[in-house]
């Protein structure tokens, strides 16, 4: 046994597939196959249960993988005390990240890291809040990234950043050349929701009774990019974090106004599993995330700007 039979395994574990794991570590998946049969054979228990599709950890398999990334962490944090100016940084960090900030925020941040940590991979999945979470406790991913992050003795909740709210809408709306719109604004409009489960949408209908201001619901949806499609199909308006609308607004296809007060907006969370001790890529792309700079909060120009 070694310290790449080690990283096998935990690998396969993590991405509850044979196949995934021996591609991570570029071996064939029979020789992934094989080298995990031996490594059973030395321990003399089974690791894995193979009957089952996926295949499921005996209680075995858990304690040995706890020990190996006891061991793994501590090997890396040896190597990189040894060869501190040029700090070698591997293996997979899982991140479950809800859609917006998926396709907003984090294109960027894997760019960046990988650039950093060529060795290193970034295995990023795109989930619903609530799925995030769930993620992060069954150890499916090692960082979550969500809005209103939840309090949970078994989370870290670590804040990140905090996004404005605006109203959006499309260009030919009658409030799209507004420059600042005050909440009676929004009476009677025709309005594009997030599902009523969400948090955000609970803190958007909680702004709204504050300033009492009723909207006619037309629609719901579970993420931020099905709302824009429906908006810009004139659908309806809705109230949306600004650092997901650049792309739209630049193009034009989407209008987005500031709201006053600006007394609403959306906190981003990273959280990780309590007790947990993240691997070596994990921790590096978690104090990547802590040092970015937050985008700005001024909001974009949505009144047109006439062409020369």
């Amino acid at each position: 046994m070694n310290i790449a039979v080690l990283k096998l395994y935990s690998n396969i574990v993590q991405l509850r597939s044979f196949s995934l794991g021996a591609g991570a570590n570029q071996i064939s998946q029979s020789a992934a196959s094989q080298a995990i049969q031996q490594l059973e054979g030395e321990m003399g228990v089974r690791l894995l249960d193979r009957s089952k599709r996926p295949f499921m950890l005996t209680p075995e398999g858990q304690r040995f993988y706890d020990g190996c990334q006891d061991l793994l962490a501590a090997y890396d944090r040896l190597r990189d005390s040894l060869t501190p100016q040029r700090a070698h940084i591997s293996g997979i960090a899982r991140v479950a990240a809800i859609y917006s900030v998926g396709i907003h925020i984090m294109s960027d941040q894997v760019r960046r890291f990988m650039a950093l940590y060529p060795q290193a991979k970034i295995l990023l999945e795109y989930l619903h809040p609530h799925k995030v979470v769930e993620a992060v406790l069954n150890d499916e991913a090692d960082l979550g990234i969500l809005a209103y992050p939840p309090k949970n003795r078994s989370l870290v909740v670590i804040p990140w950043r905090t996004e404005t709210m605006v109203f959006v809408c499309y260009p030919t709306h009658h409030l799209a050349r507004r420059r600042v719109l005050t909440p009676a604004d929004l009476n009677d409009e025709s309005f594009v929701a997030f599902d009523p489960d969400l948090r955000v949408r609970k803190a958007v209908d909680r702004w709204l009774r504050t300033h009492q201001v009723r909207v006619n619901v037309v629609m719901e949806f579970d993420n931020t990019e099905t709302i824009k499609q429906a908006i810009s199909v004139g659908a309806g308006v809705s109230i949306l974090p600004q650092p997901t609308l650049h792309k739209e607004v630049g193009n034009r296809t989407l209008a987005a106004i500031p709201l006053a007060p600006r007394d609403l907006s959306r906190p981003l969370g990273i959280i990780h599993r309590r007790g947990k001790l993240l691997p070596p890529s994990a921790s590096r792309f978690l104090e990547l995330l802590r040092r970015a700079e937050p985008e700005a909060s001024s909001v974009l120009p949505s009144k047109p700007v006439d062409k020369a």
